[in-house]
C-alpha cells in the first residue's frame, strides 16, 4: 500500500478546491489536491459564466485576497457586462460570459505550474482519524495519504443522483461517477447530513437557433476588470441574445408536469429558490405570461449554447417540444438535456468561521458541501478554508473576516451561525454594510491581509499602494480646487454633457451632484488622468461621502461583539437570568463570538448583552486563577 506525506490535503479539483489548493501552496505548505478527473479540474457545471449580483463582489474579494477567479475569467472572459447600473453603486455588480474550456485549461495549467502543489486523480473512499483528529485520508485505489489538515471540497459528488424525467443515474454530474463511499463516511462520523437539489439547463446547438429573431447584448465599454493584475481586457468579445418563453411554453409544460420529478414526489432534496426550474416558474408563478431567456455561448470553438433560465428534469421529448414554441428556438437542436441532480450536503453550523469541522479537528469543508450553491460561493469558501488549514498546520492563529468587512465574512458567518435548509446563495441584501462593501474597493479592504498572508506578490502589492495614492491625492485635489461660474467653463461643461455653476463650488461639491459623472470630467480635463478603475471608485466615495461615514459607525459597533470570543468550555446553563429556550439554542448553534450569538434567530438583545457580562467576567476569574497558578509555582 503505498503512503504519501502532506501538509494539506484537498480533495475535489472544483472551484473551492482549486482556490483551497493554491491558497495553501502559496503559504508554502506541501499540499496535494486529489480529484476524480484531472481534466476537469476547473470546470463550470453549470452556466458558463463568472459573478452576477453579489456575486461579483465574492470574486473582487477572492482577488483582493489573492485568489485566482479574478484573473482566470479576465483571462479566458468573452463578454463582461455590469449588472444593476440602473440602480446605486452599492449593487453594481460584475459578470462575465466565460470559455468554458479556457478557463478548465487556465486553472489546471496554473495548478501545475504552482510550487509545492501536487495533483493526484483517485477518489477517497474514508478520512484516517485519531484522537478525535484528522491524520489523512485512504484513497478507493488502496492509497494512504498523511497530513496535517484535510478539506473536502465534493460539491455535487456525495451520494450525487441525476434525475431526467423518472431516468435516475447516479452521479456527481453528467458523465462523472459519484462518491458513495466518503458520503457514507460521513455520516458514519456523525456529521448531520442533509439533501439538496440543483439542476442545469439542456444544452442547444447554435446552429439550431435563429438569431435573427433575439434580442442582442454586447460587452459593456470601459469595463474594469476582476482582478488587480489585470491591466486590460484585449481578446475578441462575443454578443448574447436575449429571447422568452411564452403561454404556449408553458401549457406544454403543465401538460407534462406529471413526468417531472421535481412534482412526481422522486426528487426529496430541496432546490435554490433563486434560481428556480422552468417547471417552478411555471407552477409558482401562473400570472407569469413569459420568462427571460440569455442564450449564452460557452466558447468560441463550439457551437454549444447554454440557455440560462430554464433548468430543467422533464423528459428529453418535453424539453424538445416547450424549446421548440420559443421564438428563435422553433427548429432547436439538443445537444446535452436538462437535468436536476440530488447531493448530500452537511449543515454548515458543524463549522467553526475558520470552516473547520467542530467534530473532528484539522478538518475543513468548502463549497457546495456547505449547502450553497454557485462557483463564486463555493470558490470564496475554498480560499478561506486554504488559509486556515495553511495557517493550522504552521500552528499559527486562525484568519477569519467578520461580515462588517466583507461579503465572504458575510457569506461564512451566515452559514456557519444560522445554518442553511436550502441552496444558499450570495445577495447584496444579505450584507448590512453594502454601501462599504461595494466591488470597487475590495482592494482597499482587503490586500493588506492577502499581502499579510504571503498570497499577493511585492508587483501587485505595490500596484495597490500606487492605486490608493492615486486615489487620496485626487480625493485631496477635488476639495481644493474651486469652480468660478465663467461663460467660458459654463461652455466647456456643456460640451461634455455636464451641468452649468451658477456659485462659486469645489470640484468636490460638483461632483456631488447626481447629474455629474467622473467618466465627463475626465473629457473636459478636470480630472487627473488617472484610469477609471481609479476615478470610479473617487467618484463613488465623494458622491455618498455621507451616507459611508453613516454606515462606518454602525459597523464599528457590530465589529465590536464579533471581537469577543466566546470560551469553548462556556457554560450558558451557569447564566443565571438566560432563558431554558436560549440556552438551547446557544447549545446546539454553538457560535464562537458574541457577534454571532446575537445573530442566531430568537437570541434577544437583553440576552446578548447578559451574556457579554459573564462571557467578560469569566474571562477575568479565569485570568486570576492563572495568575494564582503561576504565583504558587
Amino acid at each position: 500500500m503505498r503512503s504519501l506525506n502532506y501538509d494539506v490535503v484537498v480533495v475535489g479539483g472544483g472551484h473551492a478546491g482549486c482556490e483551497a489548493a493554491l491558497a495553501s501552496a502559496r503559504m508554502k505548505k506541501k499540499t496535494l489536491l486529489i480529484t476524480m478527473s484531472i481534466d476537469r479540474i476547473g470546470q463550470m457545471s453549470c452556466n458558463p459564466a463568472i459573478g452576477g449580483t453579489a456575486k461579483g463582489h465574492l470574486v473582487k474579494e477572492i482577488d483582493a485576497l489573492g485568489g485566482e477567479m479574478g484573473a482566470a475569467i479576465d483571462k479566458t472572459g468573452i463578454q463582461f457586462r455590469v449588472l444593476n447600473k440602473s440602480k446605486g453603486p452599492a449593487i453594481w455588480s460584475s459578470r462575465a460570459q466565460a470559455d468554458m474550456d479556457l478557463y478548465r485549461s487556465y486553472m489546471r495549467k496554473t495548478l501545475e505550474d504552482t510550487e509545492h502543489l501536487d495533483i493526484l486523480q483517485d477518489t477517497v473512499a474514508s478520512l484516517i482519524l485519531e484522537d478525535n483528529s484528522v491524520k489523512g485520508v485512504k484513497t478507493n485505489l488502496d492509497q494512504i495519504i498523511n497530513s496535517s489538515c484535510v478539506i473536502l471540497t465534493t460539491g455535487t459528488f456525495l451520494n450525487g443522483l441525476i434525475h431526467i424525467g423518472e431516468r435516475r443515474i447516479t452521479a456527481g454530474r453528467a458523465g462523472e461517477p459519484a462518491s458513495v463511499e466518503l458520503a457514507q463516511a460521513l455520516k458514519d462520523y456523525g456529521f448531520q447530513v442533509g439533501r439538496m437539489k440543483t439542476g442545469t439547463t439542456p444544452r442547444l446547438d447554435a446552429r439550431s437557433i435563429d438569431f435573427s429573431k433575439l434580442e442582442r447584448q454586447d460587452s459593456d465599454p470601459d469595463f474594469v476588470p476582476f482582478s488587480m493584475r489585470t491591466k486590460e481586457l484585449s481578446q475578441k468579445l462575443v454578443p448574447c441574445y436575449i429571447t422568452h418563453t411564452n403561454e404556449k411554453t408553458h401549457e406544454v409544460i403543465r401538460s407534462h408536469m406529471h413526468l417531472s420529478p421535481l412534482y412526481s414526489g422522486i426528487i426529496t432534496g430541496i432546490g435554490p429558490r433563486y434560481c428556480p426550474s422552468i417547471e417552478d416558474k411555471v407552477v409558482k408563478f401562473p400570472e407569469r405570461i413569459s420568462h427571460q431567456i440569455f442564450i449564452e455561448p460557452e466558447g468560441y470553438d463550439t457551437h454549444e449554447i447554454y440557455p440560462n433560465g430554464i433548468s430543467t428534469s422533464l423528459p428529453i421529448h418535453v424539453q424538445e417540444a416547450f424549446l421548440k414554441t420559443i421564438a428563435g428556438f422553433e427548429n432547436v437542436i439538443i445537444m446535452k438535456p436538462g437535468y436536476a441532480i440530488e447531493y448530500d450536503y452537511v449543515q454548515p453550523t458543524e463549522l467553526h468561521p475558520t470552516l473547520e469541522t467542530k467534530k473532528i479537528a484539522n478538518l475543513y469543508f468548502a463549497g457546495q458541501l456547505n449547502g450553497t450553491t454557485g462557483y463564486e460561493e463555493a470558490a470564496a469558501q475554498g480560499l478561506i478554508a486554504g488559509i486556515n488549514a495553511a495557517l493550522k498546520a504552521d500552528k499559527k492563529a486562525p484568519f477569519i473576516l467578520s461580515r462588517s468587512e466583507s461579503y465572504i465574512g458575510v457569506l461564512i458567518d451566515d452559514l456557519t451561525t444560522l445554518g442553511t435548509n436550502e441552496p444558499y446563495r450570495m445577495f447584496t441584501s444579505r450584507a448590512e454594510n453594502r454601501l462599504k462593501l461595494r466591488e470597487d474597493n475590495a482592494d482597499a479592504r482587503l490586500s493588506e491581509y492577502g499581502r499579510k498572508l504571503g498570497l499577493i506578490s511585492d508587483e501587485i502589492y505595490n500596484d495597490f499602494e500606487d492605486r490608493m495614492t492615486k486615489m487620496s491625492l485626487e480625493k485631496a485635489r477635488l476639495k481644493s480646487i474651486w469652480l468660478n461660474p465663467t461663460p467660458e467653463l459654463n461652455a466647456k461643461l456643456a460640451a461634455h454633457n455636464l451641468p452649468e455653476v451658477t456659485n462659486n463650488v469645489t470640484l468636490d461639491a460638483y461632483l456631488k451632484r447626481p447629474e455629474t459623472n467622473i467618466r465627463n470630467l475626465k473629457e473636459a480635463q478636470l480630472t487627473s488622468d488617472y484610469d477609471l478603475r481609479v476615478l470610479r471608485c473617487v467618484e463613488i466615495e465623494v458622491k455618498y461621502e455621507g451616507y459611508i461615514r453613516r454606515e462606518e459607525s454602525l459597523s464599528d459597533k457590530l465589529k465590536t461583539f464579533d471581537h469577543v470570543w466566546i470560551p469553548k468550555d462556556f457554560v450558558y446553563a451557569n447564566v443565571s437570568g438566560l432563558s431554558r429556550e436560549v440556552v438551547e439554542k446557544l447549545k446546539r448553534h454553538n457560535p464562537s463570538t458574541l457577534g454571532q450569538a446575537s445573530r442566531i434567530s430568537g437570541i434577544t438583545p437583553a440576552a446578548v448583552t447578559l451574556l457579554h457580562t459573564m462571557i467578560e467576567r469569566d474571562r477575568v476569574v479565569r485570568k486570576n486563577s492563572s495568575s494564582i497558578q503561576h504565583a504558587t509555582h
